[in-house]
Order: C-alpha cells, then sequence, then structure tokens
C-alpha cells in the first residue's frame, strides 16, 4: 500500500479555504497511486488556539459535517486533524478517518495535551485504530507521539504503521522531529508524519513530512518550505 504524508501551510482559521487545500493535495496524493493521505494537527484551522477557544463555530460538529465534502469525495481515503465537538463545553483534538469511499471509519482523540491546550480542550482516554487494505494502524497527535508506550501499545496489538499529525517548528522542533518518529519506529513500527510548513499559529512549520521504515530509517521525505506530499510505499 502507499501511503502519503501531507504538509500544507494553514490560512488562520479558513475552515473552508484549508479544506480546499487539503482537497487539492489528497487529489495529488491519490494521483500519485496512494490509498491513504495523513494531515496535520489542526488542519482546519491551523494552530490558532485563541480563534478555536472564541469561536466554537471553526470546531467540526461531528464525523458527518458538510464542511468536510470535499475531502470526503477525494476518492482516497484520509486522516484528518481537527478540533471537533464533545458531549462537553470543550473540544477534542480529533483525528478523523474516512475510507476511500467517504464512509466514516474512526475518530482518535489527542490523550497528551501540550501545555497550553490543557483546560482548552478534552484528553481523548482511548488509544486510536483502524484498519485499511489488510493492514492495522495506530494513531497519535503531536505530543502524543512523545510517549513511546504509544507505539509500544500499538506494536503489541499488532499494529505495522503509526499517523502521527503533528506541528513541530523550527528550532527545537527541528530536532524532535527528527530524534522522535525514528524512535517510534524502532518498536517495529512504519511511522508516517504529516506537519505543517511555514506559518502555524505561534511557530513556523518546519516542514519534512516523512515516512520512517521499522527500525528508524527515512523512507521519503518531504522539504521544509513547500506545501506537497510524499509518499511511501509499505508492504501488505
Amino acid at each position: 500500500m502507499k501511503i502519503a504524508a501531507a504538509q500544507l501551510t494553514c490560512i488562520p482559521a479558513d475552515v473552508t479555504a484549508n479544506t480546499a487545500q487539503a482537497a487539492a493535495l489528497a487529489d495529488e496524493a491519490r494521483s500519485q497511486g496512494a490509498e491513504l493521505v495523513v494531515f496535520p494537527e489542526f488542519t482546519l484551522t491551523g494552530y490558532e488556539l485563541e480563534a478555536l477557544a472564541a469561536d466554537p463555530g471553526l470546531w467540526i460538529a461531528d464525523p458527518d459535517d458538510p464542511r468536510l465534502d470535499p475531502l470526503r469525495s477525494a476518492g482516497i481515503a484520509v486522516a484528518v486533524n481537527v478540533a471537533l465537538h464533545t458531549p462537553g463545553p470543550q473540544p477534542a483534538i480529533a483525528t478523523l478517518v474516512y475510507g476511500a469511499d467517504g464512509a466514516h471509519v474512526t475518530t482518535y482523540a489527542k490523550q497528551h495535551l501540550y501545555r497550553h491546550e490543557q483546560g482548552a480542550f478534552t484528553a481523548g482516554r482511548a488509544d486510536g485504530r483502524f484498519e485499511l487494505g489488510g493492514i492495522r494502524f495506530s494513531l497519535g497527535v503531536c505530543f502524543d507521539n512523545h510517549f513511546p508506550e504509544l507505539a509500544g501499545r500499538a506494536a503489541a496489538d499488532g499494529c505495522r504503521v503509526h499517523l502521527a499529525s503533528s506541528l513541530y517548528g523550527t528550532g527545537d522542533g527541528i530536532h524532535e522531529r527528527a530524534t522522535v518518529h525514528p524512535a517510534l519506529a524502532g518498536h517495529g513500527l512504519y511511522v508516517v508524519l504529516a506537519n505543517h510548513v511555514g506559518p502555524a499559529g505561534p511557530w513556523t512549520g518546519c516542514g519534512r513530512s516523512a515516512v520512517w521504515e521499522p527500525g528508524g530509517s527515512v523512507l521519503a521525505e518531504a522539504d521544509d518550505r513547500t506545501p506537497s506530499v510524499v509518499t511511501a510505499d509499505i508492504p501488505v
């Protein structure tokens, strides 16, 4: 199975524009033969915590929210991270997975909230899992991936690929991006990172979305400046 990691420069708090950008990248991934494309953290708004706190209209209502229709109709499975309504007063930082037919496959809510996310979002309490094309996947969102037990549980549960929707900035984020994910691959997993590139809230995304094979070697890697997709073949 060919899998794609997408990186984009989000327009702050513009769900419609960012969905259109993501759909175009999904089309590009499909044209390259990918069956699944993974997007960064807060794909539809950018990492705009103040805007998200001030305007619940930026939150996705549920997996059937019509604003996601351009992605659901892209003809490729997608994993897209959003601010998602919960039964409580705060949203979750959630990855929604859809099949190539647009059907909702699963939802995963970020379990390990980073600093200023705490108190503003509801943390998830369960690991994310789904199967596609005979491959079992696990899910993590940015700071989740700094907890190696997440990958350990995934490997023990029969997962072969870990999908990481993230934001790593320039500066310290460059080193973190390059060390955290090969370490996860050390659990015997393929690791697919989708990162922001360019301005992203208070940071500047360092790009270099990538795929690592078990053991930590890089299979494919994007550059540090271009909205794009990068693909790699995962043996079934």
